[in-house]
């Protein structure tokens, strides 16, 4: 794809993950199957734990917002009236929990549970975080051109920092400046890239904006937010309108700073 130069007013690059430091085969096949495998079991070592009470009570408080959903699954309440009750109870909240991963949904009662099992889960090993391999390189050389770097992703903030903190490079959490979820505001929404902005303290078109998803590149770019959509295995195809309007790149190391010179 060539080279794409980094406009001389940029003091920040903000990044996607799905798709852009991170295959989204890593998150469709790994993180989300391991939530459904795991569930039960996890649910079962850690039920009398404050946490994972505090989890169930937001599912099941989803779960009465959603009353009116073809298939949602009630989560009943638990009277203590023994082993096999709890067993009922813990399975509608596995079965709430496939129900609402089946739709692709992201509320936050399920991303905070999914965001503590996967704490456990990298924690112990059984889950690293995939980084594209020019990934690295590239972040510490912006670094060193005295760039300053973000993450801004769907998914939580907690997420991001074990994602990066046990990946296959290693922990790389002191390359990033700071971290963005969907609390400044939706991914889709001009908004929130002019809150972004504000909380990093420039202007929008100080900022270059790394996605693969068009959608979320046109809003940062109403914002006026440089933008550039990545090209990765396995993510979805741009049409052919898309690919003649952004400005592509394939690999971090496409990016070229004035300052590297």
């Amino acid at each position: 794809m060539g080279v794409l130069p980094v406009p001389a007013e940029v003091r920040a690059i903000l990044l996607d993950i799905e798709g852009t430091t991170t295959p989204i085969a890593f998150v469709q096949e790994t993180l989300f199957p391991y939530i459904r495998d795991n569930v039960k079991e996890y649910l079962r070592a850690h039920w009398e734990e404050e946490e994972c009470q505090r989890d169930v009570r937001l599912l099941r408080k989803q779960a009465q917002e959603d009353s009116s959903l073809d298939g949602v699954v009630p989560i009943p309440l638990e009277s203590g009236s023994g082993e096999e009750e709890l067993e009922r109870v813990i399975q509608a909240v596995v079965d709430n929990v496939h129900w609402q991963m089946s739709l692709d949904r992201k509320t936050t009662a399920l991303k905070q549970l999914q965001g503590h099992m996967w704490r456990a889960a990298y924690a112990t090993g059984h889950v690293k975080g995939e980084i594209f391999e020019d990934v690295v390189p590239a972040i510490r050389k912006w670094r060193e051109a005295g760039m300053k770097v973000y993450i801004y992703s769907s998914g939580s903030i907690e997420a991001q920092k074990l994602l990066f903190g046990y990946s296959t490079e290693g922990d790389i959490l002191e390359l990033f400046d700071g971290h963005f979820d969907t609390k400044i505001g939706p991914k889709v929404e001009s908004e929130s890239y002019r809150r972004i902005a504000a909380s990093i303290g420039c202007a929008t078109n100080n900022i270059l904006f790394l996605t693969d998803v068009p959608r979320e590149a046109n809003a940062a770019e109403e914002a006026d937010t440089h933008v550039a959509v990545v090209i990765r295995p396995g993510n979805a195809g741009l049409t052919d309108d898309e690919k003649s309007y952004y400005s592509l790149i394939s690999s971090f190391t496409e990016l070229f700073l004035p300052s590297s010179t």
